[in-house]
């Protein structure tokens, strides 16, 4: 894997961070090529932005906030934008490497089988976070 310091990264640091939802709209603008996902900048103007950028208007804590995706990564999931090893790959290479997108959209389509296999609803909650101790009452009745 050529891009194995990048993977990891998004497994081990972004993916524990990043909404259903988010997951789906990255594999949907990775499989098309989408102009929406951008590189080299964190966002141009909405809805163009870069993968933390992408994640971020997804998540409750940055979807409202400027410079979302610098938010995201440093606030919530704690790597300097700087040295990040995907937006250093991304900056690098973006959409035209085949390679590159390629092992990114298999490691976010790998991450949202794996969450359709849990047991428990993720919720949106942290992957690693432990599953709800109460139980959720779904009616009043």
């Amino acid at each position: 894997m050529k891009f194995a310091a990048a993977i990891s990264e998004l497994e081990k640091y972004w993916f524990p961070h990043t909404p259903d939802s988010a997951l789906v709209r990255v594999i949907n603008l990775l499989e098309s090529g989408s102009p929406l996902l951008i590189h080299r900048a964190f966002e141009r103007c909405a809805p163009m932005g870069c993968l933390a950028t992408q994640i971020a208007w997804h998540h409750p804590r940055s979807r409202e906030i400027g410079e979302a995706g610098i938010y995201w990564l440093s606030r919530i999931v704690g790597l300097n934008p700087g040295t990040s090893e995907v937006i250093r790959a991304w900056d690098d290479h973006g959409m035209g490497n085949w390679t590159l997108r390629m092992e990114l959209l298999e490691a976010f389509r790998n991450e949202q089988k794996r969450r359709q296999q849990e047991t428990t609803p993720s919720l949106n909650r942290p992957v690693n976070s432990p599953p709800p101790t109460e139980p959720i009452i779904t009616s009043l009745a």
